[in-house]
């Protein structure tokens, strides 16, 4: 047996060596930050066990108001069963912009933080349109090789801003979260992401058609902070954040404390009542409390299809129709989600720690995939609740 445990110390440790010196050294970090902590993949508190940047809550923070039947309706017993058989941690329905209804699971609370993962992309979007308006990029058509010269690929000079934005980069990717050996999973852990980056090649003509690629947003974060001067934690404090009344500070994960470059495909770590501010901008056309933060049109722009045949995706949101109304939607991993309805003035939040593998037909997402039963759940759930207070 002492034989047999030596044999497996030195095999652990040479292959500890072996990462140490290859291209997957990021591996190392994966195993430490993931892996020793009990889980398999990221989950919603990572962002203690990596650098942060601060997003600051605004200086006179906007609480929800309560709507006047706050917490009167319960969940009906299917729907409460199917939150803690995926394990959510909260659930809100905004009605009207007042918190109609609200609870939190497994020890979290209105202030707990959660990590966002790719609900993020709607907000990179966002500030891009701010930067589009304020001139620090001339339009969604200019060049992302004016941004990052060391772009790389047969079509790196004709990717634009907003092929970014609508996933149409043309990127060499590969949309991978459960192998430690791909690029997605490299991105999540490795200490320079702007190297990275720029070695994932632009292959295809940009331009023409949806592809769902967590490197795509990660370079319009890139191209964000070279076109505004500013780091993205910064921006989104300026712009955003301060002007929608966060209430708390919000923590953007780094890939590192020296390179210090946020991860702008996913990570932002705050509450469900700050998330849900997004949704609410964007419902309410780019104004909050009578001013004009996002122009309206683009976010029109934001909410419509760029392509036919992907009614999915627009800029930066994720689109569907639902009881024959319009929705839009941040989406993240394992089941982090922002539901607009603006027919019926509604948003749905839901976090939680894992999402449905059942699909759903009813629309399509990265691939050509359909959207997740659970995205329907919450957000029907969300709908029959607002019936009770339509009669009232």
């Amino acid at each position: 047996m002492k034989r047999l445990l030596l044999r497996l110390g030195l095999v652990i440790t040479l292959l500890f060596l072996f990462l140490y010196i290859s291209p997957y050294d990021y591996l190392l970090k994966g195993v430490n930050t993931i892996y020793l902590t009990g889980h398999t993949t990221a989950y919603l508190t990572d962002y203690q066990r990596f650098h942060n940047d601060t997003v600051y809550a605004a200086d006179q923070p906007q609480a929800w108001p309560l709507h006047r039947d706050y917490n009167r309706y319960s969940l009906n017993p299917e729907l409460e069963s199917y939150h803690k058989d995926r394990k959510s941690v909260a659930y809100l329905v905004i009605k009207n912009d007042s918190i109609l209804y609200e609870k939190y699971y497994d020890g979290f609370g209105a202030n707990s933080k959660s990590n966002s993962f790719s609900m993020v992309k709607s907000i990179i979007s966002a500030l891009m349109g701010i930067a589009i308006q304020e001139g620090s990029i001339k339009s969604l058509d200019q060049k992302v090789i004016d941004f990052i010269p060391d772009l790389k690929g047969p079509f790196a000079k004709e990717v634009t801003v907003g092929d970014l934005s609508s996933m149409a980069s043309g990127q060499k990717w590969n949309e991978v979260y459960y192998n430690p050996f791909s690029v997605t999973s490299a991105s999540y852990f490795v200490d320079d992401l702007d190297a990275l980056l720029v070695d994932q090649p632009i292959i295809e003509q940009p331009g023409q058609s949806f592809h769902y690629q967590s490197g795509t947003t990660q370079l319009l974060g890139m191209v964000i902070k070279k076109a505004t001067g500013k780091t993205l934690s910064a921006y989104l404090t300026e712009k955003l954040w301060q002007p929608i009344g966060a209430t708390d500070d919000a923590l953007w994960q780094l890939d590192s404390e020296e390179n210090t470059m946020e991860k702008a495909f996913c990570c932002l770590a705050t509450h469900a009542r700050d998330f849900a501010r997004m949704g609410k901008l964007y419902k309410n056309h780019g104004r909050w409390n009578g001013t004009q933060l996002l122009d309206s049109s683009f976010v029109a722009l934001s909410l419509k299809p760029r392509f036919d045949e992907s009614p999915e995706y627009g800029y930066g949101w994720w689109l569907d129709v639902v009881q024959d109304k319009k929705v839009f939607m941040m989406r993240g991993h394992l089941g982090q989600y922002i539901l607009v309805v603006p027919e019926e003035d509604l948003i749905v939040v839901r976090l939680g720690h894992l999402k449905d593998k059942d699909k759903e037909s009813k629309g399509k997402s990265s691939g050509g995939e359909p959207f997740t039963k659970d995205i329907y759940v919450y957000l029907e759930g969300g709908m029959e609740m607002i019936k009770n207070v339509s009669k009232n």
